[in-house]
């Protein structure tokens, strides 16, 4: 087989199979099935047929040919603009919205896949032609590697201890231990919080975690992914209970209350545990001089 046929065949293979590899459905079931994953997989063909032809063409000294790979930026921003498109459409009819910072994230993580499977298509091209379909296909699966380990990032249980709490009234007013998170007058909505309300505490582990549990999007997240897990004993106009999280200016602790049609509070635990720190609320105040020196 002609080597520049061979190269292009197992770097859009590899490549392809990096995209299928890369879309991973979880309980927030997105991308759906089948239109979203056909979608996503056409463009991650598109994407690793542009790596792969990359190589032959430089090979070939056909420098202007390469130029076309500044298309895929342009095409893989409007992948991005898409997805926040329709996630903002689709965060209209949920019980718990994701917010915009959970899905600027989502739509984020979109458009950078698409860049991961152009570097995966390259390797594999680069060392299949310079060598052979072994080596070249070897060389993908270590570059498949590297894209898992760029893909891992932090969750909330890295930069925050996570404890269940007790719900107690004071008139009125609903806390989580010392936290004040409401005012609920109404005794119907106070007794069904006393017997199927559930708390939970999020103390951060540094100065990094409690600027991160700060941000209000991070907060939104939390409450997204505890409903969908959990469910919520609530409709569209039960806005009394929305699962809420609310901050202790003084130290930093975050309270969260929830009724939840799954009542066991070792799985809330675990739910909010798992919740992926999101890109837009990620901070280390303690990288730089002056939070190291006020954490002192």
């Amino acid at each position: 087989m002609n080597k520049e046929i061979l190269t292009i065949i197992c770097g859009v293979t590899m490549g392809t199979l990096a995209r299928y590899w890369m879309l991973r459905r979880d309980f927030r079931q997105y991308p759906s099935y089948p239109h979203a994953t056909v979608t996503h997989l056409a463009l991650g063909f598109v994407a690793a047929t542009l790596g792969a032809v990359a190589i032959p063409a430089i090979a070939a000294k056909e420098y202007t040919a390469v130029t076309f790979l500044t298309l895929a930026a342009t095409q893989f921003r409007d992948v991005r603009n898409m997805e926040r498109e329709m996630l903002v459409a689709l965060d209209q009819s949920t019980l718990v919205s994701r917010g915009p910072d959970f899905i600027e994230g989502i739509a984020r993580t979109f458009e950078a896949r698409n860049y991961l499977v152009v570097f995966v298509a390259l390797s594999t091209a680069l060392v299949t032609y310079l060598f052979s379909a072994l080596p070249g296909i070897i060389a993908g699966v270590i570059a498949l590697a590297l894209v898992r380990r760029f893909m891992r990032g932090k969750s909330i249980g890295d930069i925050a201890k996570v404890r269940p709490a007790k719900l107690h009234f004071e008139g009125p007013n609903l806390f989580v231990e010392d936290i004040h998170i409401m005012n609920l007058g109404l005794p119907e909505v106070k007794k069904i919080y006393e017997e199927a309300g559930r708390g939970v505490i999020l103390e951060p582990l540094s100065d990094d975690g409690r600027e991160i549990l700060a941000n209000v999007g991070q907060r939104q997240a939390i409450a997204h992914d505890a409903a969908l897990l959990l469910g919520v004993r609530r409709d569209v106009d039960t806005a009394e209970f929305m699962p809420l999280l609310r901050r202790q200016a003084e130290t930093g602790r975050v309270g969260m209350v929830i009724v939840p049609i799954e009542p066991d509070l070792e799985c809330l635990v675990a739910a909010v545990k798992k919740v992926p720190v999101l890109e837009s609320a990620f901070v280390q105040p303690l990288k730089s001089r002056i939070g190291r020196s006020a954490a002192d």
